[in-house]
C-alpha cells in the first residue's frame, strides 16, 4: 500500500502548527518536525515550540530532543527522519512533517550527495575571521562564489555562511551543486502543503508573536542560555539581538525592534525558498477545507 509523507510548511508565524494538528488526526498520524531552531530543549519560547497542550494532541518527534551544546547536521537530520519516518509508516500509511527550514524538507525529501570532508583548519580560519572581519565579509564571499544559495541563506546565521564557505574551499565546489544533484528515490510519496497569506498579514502576525514571547518570558530564556551564546544553535534571530542588549550594545527597545524586522526577513527568505520549486502549490491556512481536499484526492488514489 502507498505510504504517504505530507509536508505542512511555510513560513514563520504562518500558522503551521494548527494546520498539522488537524491534518495528522484525520490521518491518524504522527509529527515530525522539520524545524531546525526547535530541535534544542533550552530554546522554547524563542523558537515556538507547540505547547504541551498541542504535543499532547499528537504524538511528535524531533522535538527538544538536543542540547544546544551538540552539534547536529542537516544530514545527521535526513539519516534520522528517514528511519523514523519508517518506523512510523509500519502503522500508518500518513507521516507529517512540520517545518519552515526548507534545507531539512530538502534533505528528507530528496536527500544530498555526501558532503566532503572538511579539514579542521579549514573551519577554524573561517571561524577566525567571521569573529575578527564580521560575518559581513564572509557573506560578501559566499555571494562571490555561490550566488544562488547567497540568495536563499539565512543571512543572520553565521554557521550557514561558514559551511557553504568551508564545503567550497574544501571541494571546489559550490554548496548548491551538492543540492541540486539527481534527486535519491524514497519509498514514500511525498505531497507538500506550503502555507501564505497577504504579507502585510503575515508581518503583522510576525510582530504580534514576538510581543506574546517577550510577555512569556523569552528574555529570561536568553538569560539562561547566554553563557553558550556562541554555540551554532543559538545564532539565530530572537537571540541574537537579545544578547547585543545583554552586552550592553543596544537598547531592549532597539533589540525588539531588530527581532521584529529580522523575523520579517527572515519570512520573506523563507518565502524565496518555497517559490524557486516551480511545482509548489500554496495554501491559505484559513482554507482548511481547500488543503484537505487536495490531500484527500492525491491520498485516495
Amino acid at each position: 500500500m502507498q505510504k504517504y509523507l505530507i509536508i505542512v510548511s511555510g513560513p514563520t508565524a504562518i500558522g503551521k502548527t494548527a494546520l498539522s494538528l488537524d491534518i495528522a488526526k484525520n490521518y491518524n498520524a504522527e509529527i515530525i518536525s522539520c524545524d531546525s531552531r526547535q530541535f534544542y530543549k533550552e530554546m522554547s519560547i524563542g523558537t515556538a515550540v507547540p505547547t504541551k497542550e498541542e504535543l499532547a494532541e499528537v504524538k511528535h518527534h524531533f522535538i527538544q530532543n538536543l542540547s544546544i551544546t551538540e552539534n547536529y547536521s542537516v544530514g545527521q537530520f535526513e539519516r534520522d527522519a528517514l528511519v523514523k519516518i519508517k518506523e512510523l509508516h509500519e502503522s500508518s500509511n500518513v507521516v507529517v512533517m512540520v517545518g519552515g527550514s526548507g534545507l531539512y524538507i530538502d534533505a528528507v525529501c530528496r536527500g544530498f550527495d555526501d558532503f566532503p570532508t572538511v579539514p579542521k583548519e579549514i573551519r577554524e580560519t573561517l571561524n577566525y575571521r567571521c569573529k575578527t572581519e564580521g560575518i559581513e565579509v564572509l557573506e560578501q564571499e559566499l555571494q562571490d562564489v555561490d550566488p544562488d544559495y547567497h540568495k536563499l541563506v539565512d543571512k543572520l546565521n553565521p554557521h550557514r555562511i561558514i559551511r557553504a564557505l568551508e564545503i567550497y574551499k574544501a571541494s571546489g565546489k559550490t554548496f548548491t551543486s551538492f543540492r541540486i544533484q539527481q534527486q535519491q528515490k524514497r519509498n514514500f510519496k511525498t505531497i507538500k502543503v506550503i502555507l501564505s497569506r497577504e504579507r502585510e498579514v503575515l508581518y503583522e502576525r510576525i510582530n504580534h508573536r514576538v510581543d506574546i514571547m517577550l510577555e512569556e518570558g523569552l528574555l529570561d530564556e536568553v538569560k539562561s542560555v547566554y553563557p553558550f551564546k556562541e554555540n551554532n544553535a543559538l545564532q539565530t534571530v530572537g537571540y541574537k539581538e537579545l544578547f547585543a542588549f545583554l552586552d550592553g550594545e543596544i537598547s531592549l527597545e532597539f533589540a525588539v525592534s531588530e527581532i521584529k524586522k529580522n523575523t520579517r526577513r527572515y519570512a520573506k527568505r523563507q518565502m524565496t525558498w518555497f517559490r524557486r520549486d516551480p511545482e509548489t502549490v500554496f495554501f491559505n491556512p484559513e482554507e482548511p477545507e481547500t488543503v484537505f481536499n487536495y490531500l484527500n484526492e492525491i491520498i485516495q488514489e
